[in-house]
């Protein structure tokens, strides 16, 4: 019986903490309001750095494309028999979903910076294409117009990104990172 008597202090405790915590978050609606509505000039200073961060994540995005799967493409390693065909094909999977990510980071990067955001703003459907072309890599199912949508979307990005005075240099990140996302 005595044990019974801390766990329902605590349990006491707990459910009043959780309702002092949502009472506080719902106590001032307006203020959330005006803060959910940015003006068109905040847009712009909201990322600290946001041409710096476009070129590290679309760096990424290219290394990632090219080291893990324009180049085993090219090598044959996603062909029916081909040694290590496995392999190539989840690393490829695992590359395009994590160069997927990364587009779509730098694409919120290039918000922050007014002539990026106007360069790159028309790749956001070509990167929105993307999207599923990971678990086809991974299936084993993609082929050269799959291939080439990478290709095309990382020059693409390069080019606004060159156009906007932020060239994008191929980075290749780790196998942690690809894995991690």
């Amino acid at each position: 019986m005595p044990r019974s008597v801390p766990r329902g202090v605590v349990a006491l405790l707990l459910s009043c903490a959780l309702l002092l915590t949502t009472a506080a978050c719902n106590s001032d609606d307006t203020k959330s309001a005006n803060a959910a509505a940015p003006s068109v000039s905040a847009s712009f200073e909201k990322q600290k750095l946001a041409k710096t961060r476009f070129v590290a994540n679309a760096g990424l995005a290219a290394g990632a494309t090219y080291q893990w799967i324009v180049k085993p493409y090219r090598a044959g390693k996603f062909k029916k028999g081909a040694d290590g065909r496995t392999f190539a094909l989840v690393k490829a999977g695992l590359a395009g979903a994590f160069t997927y990510n990364r587009l779509k980071a730098a694409l919120n990067n290039a918000k922050g910076d007014p002539l990026l955001s106007k360069a790159v703003a028309p790749l956001s459907a070509g990167i929105d294409s993307l999207k599923d072309l990971g678990t086809k890599l991974r299936k084993g199912e993609a082929g050269d117009a799959d291939v080439g949508a990478f290709e095309g979307v990382i020059n693409s990005v390069k080019e606004a990104g060159k156009s906007a005075g932020a060239n994008v240099v191929d980075k290749v990140p780790s196998a942690s990172q690809l894995s991690g996302g």
